[in-house]
């Protein structure tokens, strides 16, 4: 048992000595556009190699709470929440929305036609094109589960959106945008990817309205 709780321990440290290079922190408190001005700019690298499985398994329990990523979200952003009777309160059947994206509210039912997606705010393949290709498996994993790059949305935005970066696609709702393009910079920031020159360009431009727009919690 002791020789086994060992081995454990040597995977997580080891685990440990890989992730935190390749990830930085930063304090909520800060203005996005100072952020911003950190990152690297650079052309978008080539899509070569990019495959969902590079992001490790999808929507996996990285918190170890015994519910998936997913249903983690929609606990957080939906209200009026239903559950699946017999799931310990994990598998998410209905509640409401208020869409981020588009200021509607939207009542959630599972079915065979999603009217809610779970959105990577930061696309996994943009993040692939700009530096996540040489972050390790362990560290893609955790962006593409991180809370802070995920919110429930209105489906169809989010399928209009793809991979776009703030350069080709904004949140309708012209009041959030300032809040979407802050999020996305924290997500770059801590993952150290870099932005793109069309991509700063039209985040310095939504962040002139709302200079002393903070980056969200970590």
């Amino acid at each position: 048992m002791r020789r086994g709780l060992l081995s454990i321990y040597a995977v997580a440290i080891s685990v440990a000595l890989i992730v935190v290079p390749e990830m930085s922190t930063y304090a909520a408190s800060q203005k996005a556009v100072d952020v911003l001005n950190t990152l690297a700019v650079k052309g978008r690298a080539p899509k070569t190699g990019y495959e969902r499985k590079e992001f490790g398994q999808a929507w996996a329990d990285v918190n170890r709470n015994g519910c998936d990523t997913r249903n983690d979200i929609l606990k957080r952003d939906l209200t009026n929440t239903v559950f699946k009777s017999g799931t310990r309160d994990c598998k998410v059947i209905g509640g409401t929305l208020l869409d981020p994206y588009s200021g509607k509210s939207i009542n959630f039912v599972v079915s065979s036609s999603p009217i809610i997606d779970i959105d990577h705010v930061v696309a996994l393949s943009n993040a692939w094109q700009t530096g996540a290709f040489g972050l390790s498996v362990e560290v893609r994993t955790a962006l593409a589960n991180d809370p802070l790059n995920l919110l429930a949305v209105d489906a169809k935005l989010n399928r209009q959106k793809g991979d776009g970066d703030a350069a080709t696609w904004l949140p309708p709702l012209k009041s959030y945008r300032c809040e979407y393009v802050a999020r996305q910079i924290a997500v770059k920031a801590k993952y150290k990817l870099w932005v793109t020159s069309p991509e700063k360009n039209q985040m310095v431009s939504i962040l002139s309205k709302c200079p002393d727009q903070v980056l969200p919690a970590n």
